[in-house]
């Protein structure tokens, strides 16, 4: 991965960073860094993640799926436990993977009656094996394949922790069942058979994804000007102390959108604590240039804004045409195109003040978005550690989903009695 801080410097935008801060800013990096990497050594919680491109058992993953037959996937999961699988496999250009991760009663009906059940395997990811969106999810699911007479038990991998309603449900099935990592929360886990199953499963190279992350783990150091990662963690939270408080991630590729999404999700729940943290924007190059592009640009000075972009891509060219203002688009491809208007939103900003960071990976492959995984999640890491943050815990979350279950009954909880006693104001 590459990364272009440029733009992110006080001589170009506001808020931004000052050359001479940058050596201030490295010694920060260089403590953080000695935190992590003993982190990394003792595979302490949450650091472990940054192990997972050594400790990732890609002929494990691949021996556990062997006897499923299939031409789809159905992820049933919710957070990290979905996420990551979805931005594997839409990098990769597979379009076979489906995702439930909601519990929006629509959208399951619409899609279990779509998809040819003999044809997909169910891949089931519950670290708790107790989440109640993805039992509730996964219940549907097994009645919609005993309705249309599929057996389930020949398309079901489980992925979850060592006990649990689900690690039972693959013992007593004698179904597939992969370990969620010790150590790792989901949001980290794209890197483990948390995200690589359905990939497996369709036939993907997981092994270059993880030589991907290996490459960016040995290009970690104790410096912001060596390491790209670190370079990205500690201007992002430079910037925040200065004022970005958005960070708006706009990859140009389609493919990468899921990725934002993923992104979002290790930003905000990683760094969202102590009233602290980035709340992170997710756009889509070039798209975005035509709505969101118009906030940042000519909006407040509270943003950064994130351009990522692979160097080398498959390309097509633009048919020549002879209609007036239009003959210059002959001369040209999609992939011309799209770096003109990527050159264009970077300079526009740059114009008008606002900070943005460069990131560029050689391609969109295996081993590229192994690289860029990898990488985020390390500047993530590092953001915490500057931030002085518990980066790995997500106590807010867990009020909401003690909250959910007290609703409907598995224990009368003080956060269900919070939401019950909540003062209300409707208007009809």
């Amino acid at each position: 991965m590459r990364v272009d801080i440029g733009n992110a410097l006080r001589e170009v935008a506001t808020p931004g960073v000052a050359v001479d801060a940058l050596d201030r800013l490295d010694a920060e990096v260089a403590t953080a860094h000695e935190t992590i990497a003993a982190g990394m050594a003792n595979a302490e919680f949450g650091y472990a993640s940054l192990n997972l491109p050594e400790t990732t058992s890609p002929t494990g993953i691949r021996a556990a799926v062997a006897d499923v037959d299939a031409e789809a996937v159905l992820t049933v999961g919710i957070g990290g436990s979905a996420l990551g699988a979805r931005t594997v496999t839409a990098a990769l250009g597979e379009s076979n993977h489906y995702v439930l991760d909601n519990v929006d009663p629509e959208r399951t009906r619409r899609l279990l009656a779509r998809l040819d059940l003999e044809k997909t395997a169910v891949n089931v990811v519950s670290r708790s094996g107790t989440t109640a969106e993805t039992l509730a999810n996964f219940l549907v699911v097994r009645e919609a394949y005993e309705s249309a007479g599929v057996d389930w038990t020949d398309r079901t991998v489980v992925t979850t922790g060592d006990a649990g309603p689900l690690a039972r449900l693959a013992d007593n099935r004698d179904l597939p069942r992969l370990a969620v990592p010790e150590g790792v929360p989901g949001r980290f886990a794209a890197l483990s058979a948390v995200g690589l199953v359905p990939a497996a499963l369709l036939g993907h190279d997981i092994e270059a994804v993880l030589a991907g992350a290996r490459e960016a783990r040995e290009g970690l150091t104790g410096s912001l000007h060596e390491s790209p990662a670190y370079a990205y963690g500690a201007v992002t939270t430079a910037l925040e102390r200065r004022g970005a408080h958005i960070n708006a991630v706009m990859p140009y590729a389609e493919s990468l959108e899921p990725f934002a999404e993923w992104f979002a999700q290790l930003w905000a729940e990683s760094l969202g604590k102590d009233g602290q943290g980035q709340t992170p924007a997710r756009a889509l190059g070039a798209t975005d240039q035509h709505s969101q592009l118009q906030l940042y640009r000519a909006g407040r000075h509270d943003k950064v804004v994130t351009l990522i972009r692979a160097r080398e891509r498959a390309d097509r060219s633009i048919p020549s045409t002879d209609v007036e203002g239009l003959a210059y688009l002959g001369d040209a491809t999609l992939g011309d195109l799209l770096d003109a208007e990527f050159e264009a939103t970077e300079a526009s900003l740059a114009a008008a003040d606002k900070p943005s960071v460069r990131i560029e990976i050689e391609r969109i492959d295996e081993q590229g978005l192994g690289d860029l995984l990898f990488s985020c999640e390390a500047a993530c890491v590092l953001a915490g550690e500057l931030m002085g943050v518990e980066t790995f815990t997500q106590p807010a979350v867990e009020w909401g989903k003690s909250a959910a279950r007290g609703l409907l009954g598995a224990a009368d909880t003080e956060e269900a009695a919070a939401v019950r006693d909540k003062r209300t104001y409707p208007i009809e």
